[in-house]
């Protein structure tokens, strides 16, 4: 084998490294994801740092000191965080072509950059592109450096050499380093820039956001293991063609991962939606059929959301299913539900389900709501204006309780809902709840009965 540049294969989906080409991954078990790429031996000057370091220390003489987190200055970014940006952290926020991640992060910028200094690195865009964009989102302050590079090794002394607060590397598919004989973008050039940006991040302190492209399928390109390396991963998801956007953590080693933040994109930039209820259900329409107001949970923070629902006489031999914003198979299920326990025949039926102002939500409590919208639109009669309903629907035509009852009753009391139909089961320790009405259902019959 000759000395220093070899070939070796990776697997694209999680970077397992073999010597040969193999049909399937043994480690993530994908298939045909090995591709072939140069690579060579680094003898980095971290590896021999680590070398020197390997006394281990006692878990009694470590000392934990709170860290003290940076605010962004946008509160549904802080609340996605868990609180704001930890010191020292590397944070990956993917997304669609188009959907604002550039966008975020330099209103980000422009807020961090009043007292600190920060840099904006872009592997994809001219210091002009950038200067127009930021033109329109409003003045920015002198704390602020932009630097357009590719080459990691160039970029590690200029960090070196200006020792930023924050820095911004859009996007890592674009970065290489000169020492991996592959292109950018492939698994060891995305592995090794990582990698590097990893061990600035920790080193100096400098907490660092890199943008990643996504694939189709809608995760972030390059290998898995990219996402195993950072401590934070965040999904900015939504319609490129609609208003809002929704900011989702799937990872984040210093907070929940179970939090969204919401957002409208207008012509300044992204502006926060601090009460995405009243937004969602904003064009609501009066006395129509098939309209429900149901209320799901992103983490600790109630959502009240519109289920619509269209059912109609098939003219085909086998009716048509569509479920837009939440699961195809799920609307299937409750509709089976309906046919075997409550006796509705949907066999020959067209229907087609919606969480209107386009937001996906897959949470059970949505059940009871998406039964009532197929009900309601099949028996062409509206329910009352100022109902609110939720619940997870069983095989058995059951009503279920779901988690976090009375903050999902608050919301709907704040906006002025004067009606709760909710799980009997739930009904337990609400009794202090006034202002709103709450009625407890055990089946689909009795929710169905209140028509």
């Amino acid at each position: 084998m000759a000395k220093g540049k070899t070939t070796a294969f990776f697997c694209q989906e999680c970077g397992y490294e073999a010597s040969k080409w193999l049909g399937q991954c043994p480690a993530c078990k994908a298939w045909n994801s090995m591709v072939e790429e140069p690579t060579v031996s680094l003898k980095s000057e971290a590896g021999k740092r680590q070398r020197e370091l390997t006394a281990p220390s006692r878990l009694s003489e470590i000392a934990i000191e709170q860290e003290e987190r940076v605010y962004t200055g946008l509160g549904e970014l802080d609340r996605v965080l868990g609180g704001g940006i930890v010191p020292g952290s590397l944070i990956l926020v993917g997304g669609d072509p188009g959907i604002g991640k550039s966008t975020l992060l330099l209103q980000i910028c422009r807020t961090l950059a009043d007292g600190r200094k920060v840099i904006y690195i872009s592997g994809e865009e001219s210091l002009k592109q950038i200067k127009l964009r930021a033109d329109r989102l409003g003045k920015f302050p002198e704390g602020l450096l932009l630097l357009c590079e590719t080459n990691l090794e160039a970029i590690e002394a200029v960090i070196e050499k200006e020792k930023p607060d924050i820095a911004v590397i859009d996007s890592i598919q674009t970065m290489y380093r000169e020492d991996v004989a592959s292109a950018p973008g492939s698994v060891s050039q995305v592995r090794e820039s990582t990698t590097s940006l990893m061990r600035i991040a920790k080193g100096k302190g400098i907490s660092v956001f890199i943008v990643g492209h996504v694939t189709k399928e809608g995760v972030v390109a390059g290998p898995r293991v990219l996402e195993h390396m950072v401590d934070t991963v965040l999904y900015f998801e939504g319609d490129r063609y609609a208003a809002y956007r929704i900011l989702r953590a799937v990872k984040n080693r210093f907070g929940s991962t179970n939090e969204i933040g919401v957002f409208e994109m207008r012509e300044n930039g992204l502006v926060e939606v601090k009460n995405p209820s009243e937004y969602m259900l904003n064009g609501k329409p009066q006395g129509a059929s098939g309209s429900v107001v149901t209320c799901s949970m992103e983490g600790s923070r109630p959502i009240l959301l519109e289920v619509q629902a269209l059912v109609c006489r098939t003219n085909f031999g086998m009716p048509r299913r569509t479920a837009a914003g939440t699961d195809y198979n799920r609307v299937n299920l409750l509709m089976a539900v309906l046919e075997k326990r409550a006796g509705f025949h949907l066999s020959d039926c067209d229907a087609y389900v919606n969480i209107a102002g386009g937001m996906k939500m897959n949470e059970p409590s949505l059940d009871l709501g998406i039964v009532m919208a197929l009900v309601s639109s099949y028996q062409d009669r509206a329910l009352e204006e100022d109902a609110i309903m939720f619940g997870e629907v069983g095989l058995s035509g059951e009503i279920r309780g779901v988690s976090m009852t009375e903050q999902r009753i608050q919301e709907a009391k704040k906006l002025g809902f004067k009606k709760c139909i909710l799980p009997k089961v739930s009904l337990d320790g609400l009794a202090g709840i006034g202002g709103i009405s709450l009625i407890g259902v055990a089946s689909v019959k009795e929710a169905i009965a209140l028509l």
